[in-house]
């Protein structure tokens, strides 16, 4: 397994240009089954998960180019569905295959999900997904790890109201009703960027939905959509990401393309810790002169603060000035990084769902797992301003959700190589 390997200490300073939100890409590409027309993508990040959703499409019979050339284009013609099953080889990877099931229902009546797999952080049910299609008129049924849906004629317009508040939900069911019959509303619905993004889409493609933005979202359903071109928005999680590395070591970095209004919870966090965050005319700048400052933080729902940045964060408070406490309210298991930092000098007591970082002033280089993949991240921030070398193992994580990490913090500054399987052997022999 390739491995990434950082000598800490030397701040950052430069531009970096933010990818096509992973977390965007993938709801749309699923989109394409929706229609028999073309459906092109703009500004898609190159990503194993992409990779893996790809290969998805493309054994239901969809024809499709993985992102090239500049701005990243995919294209995706689904006038050929020649398979309704998504087997488990290649639905265990990736939690969001099961995004294809509202997609195969509304338009062709029937589909065969394997029930999905992904990041080990918590328990993440897909009974509402479930009970808004049975909502909807579909037959569910749970055999050998898979789900059987289908329904006699077309999906039926229905209100319903989510119990908890589920990105995956509100983009499985919002895609199905577009072409169900009749109006359906989706109350308690998720507002993220990324699911606005998927709705601005589907729009383009002649589905009709208000509330955009909202917690509730009403969707009158078409017989048919059409094909369009849609441009990805970037990676908000991606931007604070590298405004978390930037911080931690004490540098200057213009994120491309980043969005402020997409990262309000965030930017108030970073300034709140004593870090600058401004606009400009490209996107964010993220510029930290003094100490860090000890802050809390909850995550929550879209548009609190957003659980993919957790780790990043956890990594940052872990040098500044004064305690911490982070509190975890999305996933129940989203703390393994925690003894990962604390190998590197990280002081951060885990009490249930909250942690109490004291920070440490100074971190030191260590070997370190990733075990998922904003751990995987939170890991490369800390290894960036620590003192010595740190060699992070499994970072096939990272390759999941950073387009080019080594590239663009190398661009930087920072001292990171990746080392491949054969160059490591090569080192063990010598």
């Amino acid at each position: 397994m390739d491995k990434i390997r950082i000598i800490g200490g030397t701040p950052l300073v430069g531009s970096i240009p933010i990818s096509g939100a992973k977390n965007a890409a993938l709801p749309l590409m699923t989109a394409a089954l929706l229609t028999d027309e073309k459906l092109v993508l703009s500004n898609v990040p190159y990503l194993a998960d992409i990779v893996t959703m790809a290969n998805l499409l493309a054994q239901h019979g969809v024809s499709l180019s993985l992102p090239q050339g500049k701005g990243r284009s995919m294209s995706l013609d689904a006038s050929n569905i020649n398979n309704l099953t998504a087997p488990y080889e290649v639905v265990r990877t990736m939690r969001a295959s099961v995004l294809v099931l509202g997609p195969l229902l509304a338009r062709f009546g029937a589909a065969k999900v394997s029930l999905p797999g992904g990041c080990a952080i918590g328990t993440r049910p897909i009974d509402l997904h479930l009970k808004a299609l049975e909502a909807m008129g579909a037959e569910i049924d749970l055999q050998d790890g898979y789900i059987h849906a289908k329904v006699a004629s077309r999906l039926k317009g229905a209100v319903i109201n989510f119990e908890k508040i589920s990105v995956g939900a509100t983009e499985n069911i919002l895609m199905a009703a577009c072409l169900a019959e009749g109006k359906t509303v989706l109350h308690n619905a998720a507002c993220e960027p990324e699911i606005c993004d998927l709705a601005y889409c589907l729009q383009a493609m002649g589905a009709e939905i208000q509330g955009i933005g909202t917690d509730t979202i009403t969707v009158t359903g078409v017989e048919a959509l059409h094909g369009a071109h849609h441009t990805v928005i970037a990676d908000r999680i991606e931007a604070g990401s590298f405004a978390a590395a930037a911080a931690i070591t004490g540098g200057d970095v213009e994120l491309l393309g980043a969005r402020a209004e997409h990262m309000t919870a965030v930017i108030e966090k970073f300034e709140a810790a004593g870090i600058s965050v401004s606009e400009t005319a490209r996107g964010l700048r993220v510029k930290c002169e003094g100490r860090i400052q000890g802050i809390d933080i909850m995550t929550a729902p879209y548009p609190g603060f957003p659980t993919d940045m957790q780790a990043q964060m956890m990594a940052l408070l872990s040098v500044a000035d004064g305690a911490s406490m982070v509190t975890e309210t999305i996933f129940e298991n989203r703390y393994m990084h925690v003894p990962e930092l604390t190998r590197m000098g990280a002081n951060i007591v885990v009490h249930g769902s909250s942690a109490m970082i004291r920070g440490a002033g100074k971190l030191r280089g260590a070997e370190v797992m990733a075990t998922d993949l904003r751990a995987s991240v939170s890991l490369v921030i800390a290894a960036l301003a620590a003192e010595g070398e740190t060699l992070i193992h499994r970072v096939y994580h990272l390759d999941r959700g950073y387009e080019r990490l080594e590239e663009k913090l190398g661009l930087c500054g920072a001292n990171i190589e990746r080392i491949t399987s054969r160059q490591s052997i090569k080192t063990e022999a010598a």
